[in-house]
């Protein structure tokens, strides 16, 4: 099993988003909350590419899944970030 652990910083340089801490408040404030009827990777603000890497990173359980998980809830408002 891989261990690593990654950051929110990190997974916003994957997704070729700015990965600083105010980007990144920026992001979830302006696309929160997140409808509970959308997949993450369906909603309407990622591009192509972006929606595919959260989808292959979740279908594989790789070790981006978790911080996936982590962004899923934090656009839906669950667990106070």
């Amino acid at each position: 099993m891989n261990s690593t652990y990654h950051r929110f910083t990190e997974l916003f340089q994957q997704l070729g988003l700015p990965s600083d801490v105010e980007s990144i408040k920026g992001f979830l404030s302006s696309h929160s909350p997140l409808d509970a009827s959308i997949r993450l990777e369906d909603a309407s603000f990622w591009t192509a590419s972006q929606a595919t890497l959260l989808r292959d990173e979740i279908l594989k359980d790789a070790d981006w899944a978790e911080i996936v998980d982590q962004l899923n809830a934090a656009l839906r408002g669950v667990g106070g970030r």
